[in-house]
């Protein structure tokens, strides 16, 4: 897994999760606290998630094979949604399940200063935890918002660990308020209500991570920016003159797949056309790295039949259900001067 995939943040919050796991569940012992027992498994799984994510990403390094061609780059996104079920299924549901028998059969917390001093320690160590995912995602995260992060990034590490310990935060404090109220008005069924809310916020954030995740398990494209050099690096004005339609698809999180109908000179040599295609694939790569696997399809655009109606897909722009685009970047095949292509907008706009 490279930098990006946040291994730093992936085993902080792993070390930090094991630490607080054992932790909770001793102060569980001693106090009966049923928060504590939610929290400890809270932290219990979020440990087996973080396994999972350094799992798919050793899984996702393995070398491309005849039965699976472009490789497994997207195996890291297969284990960041089995991270979700997890977290939604062992963290949420069972929390839920705990809250609602504490609040229907109550009893007073022993102990308190077990609970009330782990809930602080687990605080801390969260804490620590979820400012090694904001620095690593910063290194990423550019002029995005944190939404924007979360929805539009491709490596799903980074975004799975900040809403882990963001969530953890979130439930740790619910969990001491839980406890609090139980001890202040000596009434255990406070306990059970922090713990039935620190399940429904386990479930949100599985929710959450399972639509994100979705979207990257069924592909994306190519990110605004990125699909701006690569037209810019595809197009010499001289053999290539432009595009007819592109598509770009993530095969993992820093592997990119782009293919992309090119207009050609009508009276172009097959030498011509080929050398200006393997040129085409140099710059591409230049300007966005991680295009690894490209495709580019020449074909003669024709001005006067995309006009006309007859092969509308071979204006530049046009889509593939014969939609036309606008006309070609500089000359056309007869010779007549045209506009900027005008090709359909990305669909990374709107994030996962």
């Amino acid at each position: 897994m490279s930098a990006s995939g946040g291994t730093k943040a992936i085993v902080a919050a792993l070390a930090a999760n094991l630490a607080i796991a054992v932790a909770k569940f001793v102060a569980f012992l001693f106090s009966g606290s049923s928060s504590m027992l939610a929290e400890s498994v809270h932290s219990l799984a979020d440990s087996g998630n973080q396994g999972l994510l350094l799992l798919g990403g050793k899984k996702a390094q393995r070398e491309a094979t005849p039965q699976h061609p472009f490789g497994y780059g997207r195996e890291r996104y297969i284990y960041a949604f089995l991270v979700s079920i997890v977290l939604f299924s062992v963290g949420g549901m069972f929390a839920v399940y705990e809250g609602y028998e504490k609040i229907k059969h109550p009893h007073a917390i022993e102990a308190w200063y077990w609970p009330v001093g782990v809930l602080v320690f687990a605080i801390i160590a969260e804490s620590f935890s979820f400012r090694t995912a904001i620095r690593e995602s910063n290194e990423t995260r550019g002029s995005l918002s944190w939404t924007q992060f979360v929805r539009r990034a491709k490596a799903p590490e980074l975004p799975v660990v900040l809403l882990e310990d963001f969530g953890a935060l979130i439930g740790l404090v619910l969990a001491l308020a839980g406890v609090g109220l139980a001890l202040g008005t000596g009434d255990g069924v406070w306990d059970g209500i922090g713990t039935l809310c620190i399940g429904i916020l386990l479930i949100v954030i599985a929710i959450v991570l399972a639509a994100e995740t979705k979207s990257l398990l069924l592909g994306e494209a190519a990110g605004t920016d990125q699909v701006e050099k690569i037209k810019a690096a595809v197009v010499d004005g001289d053999t290539v003159t432009g595009i007819i339609h592109m598509r770009t698809l993530h095969l993992g999180p820093e592997e990119l797949l782009v293919a992309a109908k090119i207009a050609v000179q009508h009276d172009d040599t097959a030498t011509e056309v080929a050398n200006a295609i393997n040129a085409a694939e140099s710059r591409i790569r230049e300007a966005v790295p991680i295009a690894r696997v490209i495709y580019l399809e020449p074909d003669i655009y024709n001005a006067a039949a995309a006009a006309a109606g007859v092969n509308p897909a071979k204006a530049l722009g046009g889509t593939p259900d014969g939609t036309p685009g606008a006309t070609p970047a500089g000359p056309t095949a007869d010779g007549t001067p045209g506009d900027a292509p005008d090709t359909p907008a990305d669909p990374t706009e709107s994030g996962h």
